[in-house]
């Protein structure tokens, strides 16, 4: 679409008029502090035992093969089956593997092998979760809102991210551990009660994509064929891949590099504030235009690096604002891309081919960033994906 009729923007929280919008976001953003207080007692933990970038990316790997191997397929089957029920019952499964993983710390049973054994059941669950649960957004607001919801969406999810590692760097000290997991445990239920509070009779009618025995193929096709999704999804990969790491190696360069034992959690913190800001910039569009999502490849490239070679924790947390901004906006810009080309019954396919190019590439850049961190720098580990972004820019010229 061009940029010529992209331009108009709204109240970046009009979509919160709906009453199962509110509902719902409430008990996604307690949800997901506790998911991020998870997730960043994870890394540490994982760090904890052999003090190597390595094993983190291996967990990833672990955390997010699933998607790459199961996440197309799982937004053909949310394009078919009610996703307020499949959400229920992923977030159910999530909120089983948080107990288990509470148990295994709490009996010191938690070894690298029952780590990764869990964050696989971890990633099993989310790739069915995660195009059912954001394309239960889609059936809250009326179609012109969805670009607007969607960044909401991105924005709560985000938001959760201030609080979790803050959470996690306060309590990680005289809690532990396995008592983060418990908390993560105990936030399923505000998600999974929020589903059943939703009105059914306020919800926007969903068309349900046809049975047919090719649901990944069609969405390929669809994407393949439109030559703005073609090269917005390419560059979206690869952007994905390389530059979206940082998780993997902050842990290593605030204990080696800035000799900050809490660096981690704040780091993320503020990579969070500025998350935040970058997706409510998003939801002030009504269409997104491709020179925004541009710009936002260029931020989160530019602070990559900038984090990448920061000569003091100082300076890291002044990059973790435009890559917080230029990563989660970039994010949200990519769904509003996508949705505003799908057809209704093919929003789930949408969303997750976006998970898979977002989440699914994991598995691929994870563990090579945590090498480069171990073996070759830790800096360029952070740097080499911004490095990527910047020089995948100019493709999207094809696309407008």
């Amino acid at each position: 679409m061009s940029d010529t009729t992209v331009n108009e923007k709204g109240n970046p929280f009009r979509s919160l008029r709906h009453r199962n919008v509110r509902v719902y976001f409430i008990g996604l953003l307690l949800s997901n502090v506790g998911t991020w207080m998870q997730f960043t007692a994870t890394s540490l933990l994982i760090y904890s035992i052999n003090n190597r970038a390595t094993d983190a990316g291996l967990n990833t790997l672990f955390q997010f093969l699933p998607m790459l191997l199961l996440g197309a397929w799982a937004g053909g089957f949310a394009d078919r089956f009610d996703r307020r029920t499949i959400t229920i019952w992923t977030q159910s499964a999530l909120l089983v593997q948080a107990v288990l993983l509470a148990i295994a710390d709490f009996s010191g049973w938690a070894s690298l092998p029952v780590i990764y054994s869990l964050s696989l059941v971890l990633g099993v669950a989310n790739a069915i979760d995660n195009p059912s649960r954001r394309g239960l957004v889609t059936e809250l607001v009326d179609p012109r809102d969805i670009p607007n919801a969607m960044s909401l969406n991105t924005t709560v999810m985000t938001g959760s991210r201030i609080f979790g590692p803050a959470l996690a760097a306060a309590l990680i000290g005289p809690l532990g551990t396995a008592w983060l997991f418990s908390f993560n445990a105990l936030s399923y239920v505000a998600v999974i009660a929020s589903l059943l509070m939703l009105r059914r009779e306020d919800m926007v009618p969903v068309t349900v994509a046809p049975r047919s025995g090719k649901p990944v193929r069609e969405a390929l096709k669809f994407v393949w064929a439109d030559v703005s999704l073609r090269y917005t999804f390419i560059v979206f990969i690869v952007v994905s891949t390389f530059a979206f790491n940082y998780s993997v190696v902050l842990p290593k360069l605030s204990d080696v590099e800035w000799n900050e034992p809490n660096g981690y959690a704040i780091l993320l913190t503020l990579t969070s504030v500025g998350s935040i800001v970058g997706a409510l910039a998003t939801a002030r569009f009504q269409v997104i235009t491709m020179r925004w999502y541009a710009m936002l490849i260029a931020v989160c490239g530019v602070a990559c690096i900038g984090m990448g070679f920061a000569p003091n924790f100082g300076i890291a947390c002044l990059m973790a604002l435009p890559l917080g901004f230029g990563g989660t906006g970039l994010v949200a810009s990519m769904t509003g891309l996508t949705q505003q080309k799908a057809p209704p019954e093919m929003r789930g396919r949408m969303m997750a081919l976006q998970s898979v190019a977002f989440l699914g590439s994991t598995p691929i850049g994870g563990p090579i960033t945590g090498w480069i961190g171990d073996h070759i720098s830790i800096q360029w580990s952070l740097a080499y994906g911004g490095i990527a972004a910047l020089l995948i820019l100019p493709l999207l010229k094809k696309a407008q």
